[in-house]
C-alpha cells in the first residue's frame, strides 16, 4: 500500500508544476566604458540580481532608491535608472556606463 502513497505524492508534484529552478529567467550581458564585461541573472519571484563580474559570481540584494532600481552586495554596485541606463561600480573602481552588448 506505500507504493501507492509514493506514487499519488509523486503525480502531485509532478501536476502542481514545476519547481522554482526551472521558471523563466531573463540573462543580460552588458558592456561598459572602462571595459568591464559582465552577465546579470533576474528570476521572476526574486528580488535579488545575479552577477558574473571579473571571473566571479557575486548575488546582489535589491537596495532602495528614489529612481531605477539598485543592486549591491559583494562590493559591487548596479544602477538601473527608470529609462534604463546603467552603472556599475566594483574592485574600487570608479563607477561607469554600460550597455546592453
Amino acid at each position: 500500500m506505500n507504493k501507492y502513497i509514493i506514487s499519488g505524492l509523486a503525480v502531485a508534484g509532478f501536476v502542481s508544476g514545476p519547481p522554482v529552478a526551472h521558471a523563466q529567467t531573463t540573462f543580460q550581458t552588458y558592456h561598459c566604458a572602462d571595459g568591464t564585461n559582465f552577465i546579470v541573472g533576474f528570476y521572476p519571484h526574486d528580488s535579488r540580481a545575479y552577477l558574473q563580474i571579473d571571473g566571479r559570481q557575486v548575488t546582489l540584494q535589491r537596495r532602495l532608491t528614489l529612481s531605477g532600481t539598485r543592486y549591491a552586495g559583494g562590493g559591487v554596485t548596479l544602477k538601473i535608472d527608470r529609462a534604463g541606463a546603467t552603472t556599475v561600480k566594483h574592485a574600487r573602481r570608479p563607477k561607469t556606463a554600460c550597455g546592453l552588448n
